[in-house]
């Protein structure tokens, strides 16, 4: 298990935009290099939904729901992983969680998102 610190997120009109970031710092960068990585959303009364995947070797997948809006991205160097939600949407309000290797791996702390209409 990794610590994982999420920071970022809060409170935004609809169409507006917001960063959230997932910071390993106690992770060996070469470790880091090879972790696959998530951005997960729970909203209120629903199942937890898989939001973007960032594969081992760079390859990313979308939600249909957030598709051309969200972007999952990394920086290795500095040991952090993003989730750039642009046009964010009432139905995108949910508690959102960053993920190393599954389910079974390590996961942030949460973060809110609250998208006024």
């Amino acid at each position: 298990q990794v610590e994982l610190v999420q920071s970022g997120g809060g409170l935004v009109q609809a169409g507006g935009s917001l960063k959230l970031s997932c910071l390993a710092s106690r992770m060996i960068t070469s470790t880091f290099w090879g972790q696959a990585m998530a951005w997960y959303r729970q909203a209120p009364g629903k199942e937890r939904e898989l939001v973007a995947t960032l594969s081992t070797e760079g390859r990313t997948n979308y939600a249909d729901s957030v598709k051309g809006r969200f972007t999952i991205s990394k920086n290795n160097s500095r040991k952090t992983l993003y989730l750039q939600m642009n046009n964010l949407q009432p139905e995108d309000t949910a508690i959102y969680y960053c993920n190393f290797n599954g389910e079974l791996g390590s996961w942030g702390q949460g973060t809110q998102v609250t998208v006024s209409s």
